[in-house]
């Protein structure tokens, strides 16, 4: 069932709450730990054992740079909004000032304390102006930043992604050779490429965990974002949480009912960690949005993006199925006017840990409708 999935998937988050440059700490720890393991061990049990918390350490690595891309694609999200903003009122100031060099005369007209206020209000926009154009400039400069940042997290990213291929195919290799009593292979340190891997993912995850500031977190979490996400898709709530279905199935999560074809996006930034097929849910999508939260789509004909991949808001999902249609029944009215008919269904689950929570109060659209 959904729930084996869930749980499976809960069990790998972390126990509490960490940021994100605590989490790389302790990978990077974990890491140096597992290296002195597997240089010191010598039975094969033993280096199974080490092979095995290396990979531990790795995923966790992995985990960490995750979060602090979703963290990275946030806090892009929000300073674009405020540049466009900025760029947009330096747009109108320096409007208003070209109107008003071009027609000095009718302007003195249009203030109520005449040519003097006209005057005063002219020295006003000039001097705010070049202050907005330094503020629009700064946080262009922090976008700029945050890009490069994000880049740099990507090729750390493909760093931990070849040392945890390397120990995977390790291990697996040396867990054989154990079961069918063969000749060992080569101790994992005793190559030199892997050996300098293992050192420059270690050196990677410190560098990444000092690098983070400590209110690198400081800005807007999951958590805090309950009453304000958009629905995933465009589509009216079919069923409540608890309410049964046509086979009187009754589930944690909500049912919407959406038209065919729809697109289905993020409604917050996300890890994906799985995709594909499960049950009789379809084909199903379970995000991390971060702070041990989970969110399950289920009902898409097409998905989307790989497992691992960590998406922005917005970004797109899949697509909801239903037949191919023609361009009379698309502007067919609906039964509440509008240009289309809702045929297909999306489930949504919402989880923290292992537990569902109701997912109504945390969509704004679906808020308004339980109030």
């Amino acid at each position: 069932m959904i729930r084996a999935a869930l749980l499976a998937l809960c069990l790998t988050l972390p126990a509490r709450a960490e940021t994100v440059a605590e989490q790389a700490a302790r990978a990077s720890a974990d890491l140096q730990s597992a290296v002195a393991a597997l240089e010191s061990a010598t039975e094969a049990r033993d280096r199974v054992s080490a092979l095995s918390q290396t990979i531990r350490a790795y995923e966790a690595g992995l985990g960490a740079l995750r979060g602090a891309l979703r963290e990275a694609s946030l806090r892009e999200s929000t300073l674009t909004r405020t540049f466009e903003a900025k760029r947009d009122r330096i747009g109108q100031l320096l409007g208003v000032l070209a109107t008003m060099e071009a027609n000095p005369g009718p302007l003195l007209l249009l203030h109520p304390d005449g040519a003097l206020g006209t005057a005063r209000s002219g020295m006003i926009l000039a001097d705010v102006t070049p202050a907005l154009q330094s503020e629009a400039l700064r946080v262009k400069a922090e976008l700029q930043e945050l890009a490069d940042l994000r880049a740099l997290q990507l090729s750390a990213g493909e760093v931990l992604e070849r040392g945890l291929a390397a120990a995977q195919t390790a291990r697996t290799a040396l867990s054989q050779a154990i079961s069918d009593r063969t000749d060992l292979p080569r101790r994992f340190t005793e190559d030199p490429e892997v050996l300098k891997g293992l050192l420059e993912s270690a050196d990677t995850l410190d560098a990444f965990a000092a690098g983070l500031s400590p209110d690198s977190a400081a800005g807007s979490s999951f958590a805090e974002a309950k009453g304000t996400l958009p629905l995933p898709v465009l589509g009216t709530l079919l069923r409540r949480p608890g309410e049964a279905d046509a086979a009187g199935v009754r589930r944690p999560g909500v049912t919407l009912a959406t038209r065919t074809h729809a697109l289905v996006t993020a409604p917050w930034p996300a890890t994906i960690r799985f995709r594909g097929p499960l049950l009789d849910y379809g084909n199903v999508m379970i995000l991390e949005p971060g702070d041990g939260y989970l969110l399950v789509l289920a009902g898409m004909e097409t998905l989307y993006g790989e497992v691992g991949e960590v998406v922005a808001a917005e970004a797109p999902l899949g697509l909801m199925g239903g037949p191919a249609t023609g361009t009379a029944e698309f502007v067919a009215l609906g039964p509440d006017g509008s240009g289309g008919r809702d045929t297909e269904t999306l489930y949504m689950e919402l989880r923290q840990g292992a537990a569902p929570v109701d997912p109504m109060p945390w969509f704004a659209a679906l808020a308004r409708t339980g109030e």
